[in-house]
């Protein structure tokens, strides 16, 4: 990886590497700043196998530190930029780097910890730097998730930075292209797609935070080819106005959606704008044993699927089954815990750190339930976690979340299960609206759309959204806030 920057570097130094919020480095130019870093980094202790802890918002500075690690032969570690003490100190407790970048050393005791690369002495010299010598990271990613249960774990990639330049680009990537991620990089795909993007030698366009509108004029100023997007982005674009959203969309040839359900009205709604053949969706955890990938065109056969499953090498097919909570395999349309296990005799993908994988004879579960139909294509329902149980009817969350995301004037939404004396479980959704949209509009809008004991009982109408850049949202959270009787008041 680090030989084809150098070589992009070197083949076309005027060329734009990364452009953030309209600021654009060249590849000459990213390539001078990672070796300065690097050489600062050098004096600071790290090599090869040392981990460095990334807490820096989307910028050319999150881009340089990743670079120069890797460049060290270290492993990048992002985490995001704001997250509260107690939880950034117990994720940098389990990663143990060796620096900090984007912290207060007063917050990590007995670390090395830097503000921000300003803060790297790097000192004078008459002549250039030395290059530095070419090194390879035998861990080229690791990232954090908290997943449902709140406590960090971490998501250690096997894989060397290396990639084989022979053979297509993993994620559908293009080469020598313009590509759109403007999610957060802390985030595994992000993070893993924007660093192969530029090894790839295209030229990379973040935002520092995700807007819709600035996502969409991105698009019509610089003709990204592959944009990533979460399920939430696109519910944000897609509600912008008429003329806002009505730019010449024609240079993306390739859309991926991931990390969170999208419901179907707007998959339809994309693949209908857009063309089926420029939609795909990519489901698997970060830490599953292997993943599955669905176009568009494929989709509308199959709605609502998210594709059969595949290895996430090349080495052959992964597989997929569906079981009770004894174990016992389900048969077509059954739901159930979805276990996968790899290709034989590939190598697992990824190792965690700080929690036991739920594991049984080769097959790991990451905690979702769905089913597979007769022409074996998985469906998603759930996470176990998430699913609500009212009166002993099951309530998947994300079908009631699509369906109120369907109506015209919602943002978003998060449905959750609390305590009931009687049901066990109440439905209870947090819904942000735009103005004028009252409870008595949602009830009549959800009366023809799921059955009633799915219908939320209470509702909250925010004005802001709950879940992150990512479309992730901590439910468990939401539940003890709300179970505590600390649950703020609506609008």
């Amino acid at each position: 990886m680090v030989a084809a920057l150098r070589r992009h570097a070197e083949e076309q130094p005027d060329a734009p590497a990364v452009t953030v919020d309209g600021l654009t480095v060249t590849f000459a130019e990213l390539h001078e700043r990672t070796e300065v870093i690097g050489h600062a980094l050098a004096r600071e202790g790290i090599g090869p196998g040392d981990r460095v802890t990334i807490a820096l918002p989307n910028s050319h500075a999150f881009m340089t530190a990743v670079i120069a690690t890797l460049k060290l032969g270290a492993t990048p570690q992002p985490i995001a930029a704001r997250l509260p003490l107690a939880e950034a100190a117990g994720i940098v407790e389990l990663a143990d780097p060796a620096l900090v970048i984007g912290a207060d050393p007063h917050d990590h005791p007995g670390r090395r910890c830097l503000a921000d690369l300003s803060e790297l002495c790097v000192a004078p010299h008459d002549e250039p730097l030395p290059r530095l010598p070419l090194r390879v990271s035998s861990q080229w990613k690791v990232t954090t998730s908290g997943g449902s249960t709140g406590r960090p774990k971490l998501i250690v990639g096997t894989g060397a930075a290396v990639f084989d330049d022979t053979a297509p680009p993993d994620y559908l990537l293009p080469t020598d292209s313009v590509v759109l991620i403007p999610g957060p990089l802390y985030h595994t795909a992000p993070y893993a797609i924007s660093v192969l993007a530029l090894v790839h030698g295209n030229h990379l366009l973040l935002q520092s935070r995700f807007n819709p509108e600035a996502a969409v004029a991105l698009i019509d100023r610089y003709r990204p080819t592959f944009a990533l997007l979460v399920p939430t982005m696109m519910q944000r674009i897609w509600r912008l106005p008429a003329d806002v959203r009505d730019v010449d969309m024609t240079s993306l040839r390739t859309v991926f959606h991931m990390a969170s359900h999208c419901p179907a009205w707007l998959k339809r709604a994309w693949i209908d704008w857009l063309g089926p053949d420029r939609i795909f969706e990519l489901y698997g955890a970060s830490d599953s044993a292997t993943n599955t990938v669905i176009g568009g065109r494929e989709w509308l056969a199959h709605p609502g699927s998210v594709g059969r499953v595949r290895g996430h090498d090349r080495s052959g097919q992964g597989e997929t089954m569906i079981t009770d909570d004894t174990g016992r395999p389900l048969g077509p349309g059954e739901v159930g815990e979805i276990w996968m296990r790899p290709a034989p005799g590939s190598t697992p993908r990824s190792l965690v750190i700080g929690a036991q994988p739920r594991e049984r004879d080769g097959w790991v579960s990451v905690g979702d339930l769905g089913w597979i139909d007769e022409d074996g294509y998985l469906y998603i329902a759930e996470r176990r976690t998430d699913l609500i149980v009212t009166g002993g009817e099951n309530v998947y969350a994300a079908e009631v979340e699509g369906a109120l995301d369907s109506h015209p004037g919602v943002r978003s939404s998060v449905v959750i299960g609390l305590p009931d004396d009687d049901l066990g479980q109440r439905v209870h959704a947090l819904v942000e609206v735009d103005d004028g949209v009252t409870e008595a509009d949602l009830r009549a809008h959800m009366a023809d759309r799921v059955a009633r004991y799915k219908t939320p009982r209470s509702y909250e109408l925010l004005d802001q959204p709950m879940r992150d850049d990512a479309g992730k949202v901590r439910k468990s959270a939401l539940v003890a806030a709300r179970s505590a009787g600390t649950a703020t008041e609506g609008r």
